[in-house]
């Protein structure tokens, strides 16, 4: 350690998205159960969603200012460089006031200046890129990494080979920990346990495009006919829309709510999961050896959520609609999916081999190693 055998301390950075801020939570966990004493920091961007997930979680988090660049209105830009300049200052106070042994980036707006300003003061750093395809910030910040924790295979593309180890994305424990039988996680939500079940999840905040599929199907009357259910997750911007949809088009195949707060049983219950493609999700698929249809969102950086998803649909471990077919193709697809059993069993198998267990105390190896370098 850096002085009087004190406790390790670590700095987290980055957020936005609960595909950045899972992993980030399932890395600080890990650090504490093989550090119990170690003090742990967390830097994110201000008003984003990780200012409140990381203190429910019981850790302290500080805001940066920084934004992300706008690629449609460059002249917007100068503000969002101002910020920049800002959170990097303000990241540098941060490190020198906290001085940790390590600081790891899970990627988002705020590990750029975090993970600069460390490297700079000759901090050891750690990247965490979730998906197939490497974002700006993970880039730019690879060379004087000492490790970048991957996912995907052929990440030489972006990172240097070298310091690449493939320890897959950390997902939230209590998804593999429930107990009960699908029979019983379906009738947990409501459901015939004999009946096959979709779940179709677009996010907290929802997926407009999966949503408008739904509704397609509950309007041409194809909801009615099916052989299977759905649990259908809306999130909270499409909410009223999709009630009202209901309420006209009324379906017993079909239940609908706004959010999912026990996903460990909607996956347990799920023959068939419908989401969008961020890494996160993926991941938890892959753990879970769960079938899917993947429909990544277009509206990402660097359109990595269709990378993500083209890479599990080459490895046959995933159905793949383009955002733009969705409507029109969904609701046909998941019912040819999810009534021919061997089709499941394909994908359950294919998706189960990309799997990859205890990714959170991978990482924390690493960074173990790492610590014990600096203590030789």
């Amino acid at each position: 350690m850096s002085e009087d055998n004190r406790q390790p301390r670590f700095l987290i950075s980055g957020g936005g998205t609960g595909g950045h801020i899972f992993p980030a939570l399932s890395i600080a966990s890990a650090l504490r159960r093989r550090y119990p004493g170690c003090d742990i920091l967390f830097v994110g961007a201000e008003n984003r969603m990780e200012m409140q997930r990381v203190p429910d979680a019981g850790y302290e988090i500080i805001g940066l200012p920084v934004a992300g660049f706008d690629r449609r209105h460059l002249w917007r830009n100068f503000k969002v460089l101002l910020r920049l300049w800002k959170s990097y200052r303000m990241a540098k106070r941060i490190i020198a006031d906290f001085r940790p042994d390590i600081a790891i980036g899970v990627g988002g707006y705020a590990s750029g200046p975090t993970l600069r300003a460390a490297q700079s003061a000759g901090i050891p750093t750690v990247i965490q890129e979730q998906n197939s395809y490497a974002g700006v910030t993970n880039k730019l910040l690879a060379s004087r990494s000492e490790a970048i924790c991957v996912a995907y295979s052929g990440m030489e593309r972006f990172f240097p080979a070298k310091r690449i180890i493939m320890t897959g994305n950390p997902v939230r424990k209590n998804l593999s920990d429930t107990t009960v039988s699908a029979g019983e996680a379906k009738k947990d939500l409501g459901f015939d346990p004999d009946k096959r079940l979709a779940v179709v999840i677009g996010g907290s905040l929802g997926a407009r495009t999966l949503n408008s599929a739904m509704i397609k199907a509950l309007e041409d009357g194809s909801a009615d006919s099916a052989t299977f259910q759905v649990l259908w997750q809306t999130g909270t911007r499409d909410a009223e829309r999709c009630r009202q949809a209901v309420a006209e088009h009324p379906c017993a195949n079909i239940k609908v709510t706004e959010f999912i707060s026990d996903m460990a049983t909607a996956y347990r219950a799920a023959d068939l999961v419908v989401a969008r493609a961020g890494a996160g999700t993926i991941s938890e698929l892959e753990l879970l050896g769960k079938p899917c249809i993947l429909v990544p969102s277009p509206n990402v950086a660097e359109d990595h959520q269709r990378h993500n998803a083209e890479a599990l649909a080459n490895a046959g471990a995933a159905g793949f609609i383009a955002d733009a077919n969705a409507e029109a193709r969904l609701w046909t697809d998941m019912a040819t999916v999810i009534e021919n059993p061997a089709t499941l069993k394909m994908l359950s198998d294919n998706i189960s081999k990309l799997a990859i267990p205890d990714s959170d105390e991978k990482i924390v190896d690493i960074i173990a190693g790492i610590l014990a370098g600096k203590q030789s």
